[in-house]
């Protein structure tokens, strides 16, 4: 079996884990989220809210622009993913780090992990773009970019919808025009909220902010390889 066909069995299997339905446990830590979020200080929330709105309109407007400084154009698919992997493991130590020392600040520094930590997540994805060969420089390839991250971090009835539309991205592409920022953060805030306010406790939060931030890197990295698989793999 060749690296592609390899690389097609864990999509699939990527896919049907995505588009499971919740089990128990989720759905009822979930409703946690929800609840938690009414004890969450308004202060924490406008930080949130902001951090992604300034996130997204950099991103569409390419201001935070990463470019890879290798030359991938010879590189094999088994390669680039190499490099990927590389790339995800060096964000996810940077993030380990950043979580630890905002963590162990207690609640206000601890407030500043959240544009950080979009910051690294953002910096990794347009990254991971160009080690697949994408034009970052590219508007649509900005807005595709969003779309990834929206997918690692929507709840389960916007999953199936995002999936459609990173699947068949070249024929839906020309109708999207830019990403609807409040439900966006609305999604980010929900998925994280319940790890990353533990983060904010006195005592433990460079030890969760840490670990946090690590497994959150590693949860992005997924979807980023295997969203860009799909693309990719439709070439092959």
């Amino acid at each position: 079996m060749n690296y592609e066909n390899e690389v097609m069995e864990e999509v699939v299997k990527w896919k049907k884990q995505l588009l499971r339905r919740s089990s128990f446990f989720e759905r009822t830590a979930k409703k946690a989220q929800v609840k938690i979020n009414g004890y969450i200080p308004e202060k924490v929330h406008g930080i949130v809210t902001e951090s992604i709105k300034k996130m997204v309109e950099a991103t569409l407007v390419g201001s935070n622009l990463i470019i890879f400084n290798k030359d991938v154009a010879n590189l094999t698919f088994k390669e680039r993913e190499q490099l990927v992997k590389e790339s995800m493991k060096h964000f996810q130590k940077i993030a380990a780090v950043e979580g630890a020392g905002t963590g162990a600040g207690g609640i206000f520094l601890g407030m500043a992990d959240f544009p950080l930590l979009l910051s690294i997540k953002m910096k990794f994805l347009f990254e991971t773009a160009s080690i697949y060969g994408f034009d970052t420089k590219e508007y649509e390839e900005r807005l595709f970019l969003l779309h990834v991250f929206q997918l690692a971090f929507s709840s389960e009835g916007y999953r199936e919808e995002l999936l459609e539309t990173i699947e068949n991205w070249d024929e839906c592409k020309d109708e999207l025009k830019e990403v609807d920022w409040r439900a966006f953060q609305q999604e980010y805030r929900d998925h994280i909220d319940l790890v990353k306010m533990l983060q904010l406790m006195p005592g433990i939060g460079a030890v969760v902010g840490g670990v946090a931030n690590f497994k959150l890197l590693q949860h992005l990295g997924e979807y980023a390889m295997n969203s860009y698989r799909l693309r990719m793999l439709q070439k092959v």
